[in-house]
């Protein structure tokens, strides 16, 4: 038998019994849907997760702190310890195999003033120029950011020119809102840890409008960020207004910083390196340490999303089954005639393996263009519900990040049409081998 016999016959009987046909195909569409969709809100769970850790900071950054917390394996709290944290470290941990860059983070207060009557205060996180954008700053919506050139430039993040200044005219400080490049800055290094010869007097670096505001960005709003290379020169000169008592500490603390930050170059290998770093004695931090139980919840409830979706197509797989016997009893005596006219056995079981597969294929089409069409809806209507689905799971959840409940992704399609298709051969299978073994003779001898 020709395939294109095969294919003709095939659908002739399909469309022979309309209804349970259609019936049956109903019950691979809802099977379809219930897998397409179940996995794509587990799929959109876990990207949304992603999207909420990496809001706080880049996934492939280590942070090795002064003051570190030590954690048991459950992450519970158990004791702080402090860490030398110096140049001998940095240099060490750059040769460390995947780190990409590390940079010293150290902190400065300044305070920064506007004419006679605004004033501002910045609590600076201090780093290398070229680490910055490694470790996922955001670009500048204003400005330029330093560099090599100009090292001298203070960045600001979104929030800060709107919340970080204030006018000192009259007896109440009243807040004033920033204005890039025309306001001009003159700032002052505040070292409150030691004492000054006069209190009058302190070392004071005019900015102008060297300024650099970050685009929007929950983890930068409020901070604010300047080179290395500026801060240690503005230090040493801020350094011969303290006493003499005290120069020798505040040398000596320029040459501890606060903290390490590196980047890996892959995420995948953000574990490996920390294990070396521990192994070195040193306690790190990374967001893949919030990202891993996110990601475990995750991927449990895509197994129960999709389980609940396997559930649905064994049932439809069933519902085939049962249409496909229910056609033997039916077409008895037109397999007893094909078997007569010399018709192969093989031929036979084709058939009803090419119609069962029809079904699944049919069901699986209709079941991928409505899923689509209930992830659009999701997507639309079910935020309130996923929203407090994420918070309940996820400590950091902020809904000012856009995100997506549903996602299929481009393979997802493909996989559910072809395990429709393998849905319903295999359903098929029983019924097709049950019809090759009908006795031609009493076959024939069948009513109908």
């Amino acid at each position: 038998m020709k395939i294109s016999d095969l294919i003709k016959m095939g659908l002739r009987n399909l469309s022979r019994r309309k209804a349970r046909t259609a019936l049956t195909v109903v019950g691979v569409v809802i099977g379809t849907i219930s897998i397409v969709v179940m996995i794509s809100i587990g799929i959109g769970m876990n990207t949304g997760f992603k999207s909420q850790v990496m809001e706080l900071g880049s996934l492939s950054t280590i942070t090795i702190s002064k003051y570190a917390a030590i954690k048991d394996d459950k992450g519970n709290y158990i004791d702080t310890k402090e860490q030398i944290i110096n140049e001998d470290l940095l240099n060490t941990v750059k040769q460390i195999e995947h780190v990409k860059t590390a940079s010293p983070v150290l902190n400065a207060q300044l305070t920064l003033k506007i004419g006679n009557s605004v004033e501002g205060y910045a609590y600076c996180s201090v780093m290398d120029v070229d680490a910055m954008k490694e470790f996922g700053m955001p670009d500048v919506q204003y400005g330029e950011m330093p560099t090599e050139e100009n090292p001298d430039v203070l960045i600001m993040g979104s929030e800060v020119p709107k919340n970080y200044f204030y006018s000192t005219k009259g007896n109440r400080y009243e807040p004033y809102q920033f204005e890039a490049g025309k306001d001009k800055i003159l700032a002052y290094m505040e070292m409150y840890q030691y004492e000054l010869k006069d209190p009058a007097k302190r070392a004071e670096f005019y900015l102008g409008t060297n300024i650099a505001i970050l685009q929007q960005n929950s983890q930068y709003d409020y901070q604010c960020f300047m080179s290395l290379d500026t801060f240690k020169k503005w230090y040493m000169e801020a350094i011969d207004y303290i006493k003499p008592s005290d120069k020798k500490k505040a040398i000596k603390a320029l040459k501890e910083y606060e903290t390490i930050q590196l980047n890996v170059d892959n995420v995948k290998n953000v574990s490996k390196v920390e294990k070396k770093i521990k192994e070195m004695g040193y306690q790190t931090e990374s967001l893949n340490s919030y990202l891993a139980p996110l990601e475990q919840t995750s991927n449990m409830m895509q197994m129960v999303l999709g389980g609940v979706g396997a559930v649905a197509m064994l049932v439809s797989a069933i519902s085939i089954a049962n249409t496909m016997i229910m056609s033997i009893y039916e077409r008895t005596k037109e397999i007893g005639v094909m078997k007569v006219l010399g018709c192969c056995i093989t031929d036979i079981k084709k058939l009803f393996l090419f119609e069962a597969g029809m079904i699944g294929l049919i069901g699986g089409i209709i079941g991928i263009i409505l899923s689509y069409i209930a992830s659009f809806c999701i997507n639309k209507y079910g935020g309130p519900l996923f929203e407090a689905l994420m918070k309940s799971t996820s400590v950091m959840y902020d809904n000012s990040v856009t995100t997506s409940f549903s996602i299929i992704p481009i393979w997802l399609p493909f996989l559910a049409a072809g395990f429709a298709i393998a849905v319903g051969v295999i359903s098929g299978y029983y019924p097709a081998k049950r019809a090759t073994k009908i006795s031609a003779i009493e076959a024939m001898k069948t009513e109908g």
